[in-house]
C-alpha cells in the first residue's frame, strides 16, 4: 500500500505577528494550520476557557482589528468578512488549542507551530545581539576617530618647521680686534 503524502502546510513563520509586544498567531491562521474551521476552534476554546488565561490568548481590540484589516486587505464585516474581532494565541495558547481540539493533525501541527515560535525567538535574540554589537563598534569607532584626529594634529604640529632662533646658543669666541 503506497504511503500517503502529507498535506503541504502553509508556512507557519509568516503567520506569526507581534501584537502587544508578544508573538502571536491569529485564530483563523491557527484553525487553517490545524485543519479545522475557525468556528470550531473558537467553540473549543470557549468550552475550555480555564485553559486559556490572558497570557495564552486574547481578543484583538477594535483598533488592532482595524489596523490588521487595513494591513492585510481583508473584507469588511457584512460582506463575507468576520463579524467579530479575532483571537490571538501566544505560543502556549497555540499548543493548548491543539490539546482541546484533540485531533491528530492539530497535535502534529502544534509541533511545527512551536518550532516556528522558537525560530522567531532565536532570530529576534540574534538581531538584538547584532544591534548591541553594532552600537558597541560605533562607540569604539568614535573614540578611535578622536584618537586618530589627535595623532594627526600632533603630526601636523611636528611638520611645521621651527622658527629660526636669532640668538646663538653655546660658547662664542669674542670677535677679533685689529
Amino acid at each position: 500500500m503506497p504511503k500517503k503524502k502529507p498535506a503541504i502546510l502553509p508556512p507557519v513563520d509568516s503567520r506569526i505577528l507581534i501584537l502587544r509586544h508578544q508573538k502571536v498567531i491569529l485564530d483563523s491562521d491557527l484553525a487553517q494550520l490545524y485543519g479545522v474551521p475557525v468556528k470550531r476552534l473558537n467553540q473549543q476554546v470557549k468550552r475550555n476557557a480555564e485553559r486559556f488565561p490572558s497570557d495564552f490568548m486574547f481578543q484583538l481590540t477594535a483598533k488592532e482589528h482595524q489596523a490588521l484589516r487595513l494591513h492585510s486587505a481583508t473584507s469588511k464585516a457584512g460582506r463575507g468578512g468576520r463579524r467579530y474581532r479575532p483571537f490571538a494565541f501566544t505560543e502556549h495558547g497555540a499548543v493548548m488549542a491543539a490539546t482541546v481540539l484533540n485531533s491528530k493533525k492539530a497535535i502534529e501541527t502544534s509541533v511545527l507551530v512551536v518550532r516556528a515560535f522558537v525560530r522567531l525567538r532565536k532570530m529576534l535574540a540574534t538581531n538584538r545581539q547584532l544591534a548591541e554589537k553594532i552600537a558597541e563598534l560605533e562607540d569604539r569607532m568614535e573614540s578611535h576617530d578622536k584618537t586618530i584626529q589627535d595623532i594627526f594634529e600632533a603630526i601636523r604640529e611636528l611638520m611645521v618647521p621651527p622658527e629660526a632662533s636669532k640668538a646663538r646658543i653655546g660658547f662664542q669666541l669674542p670677535a677679533k680686534r685689529d
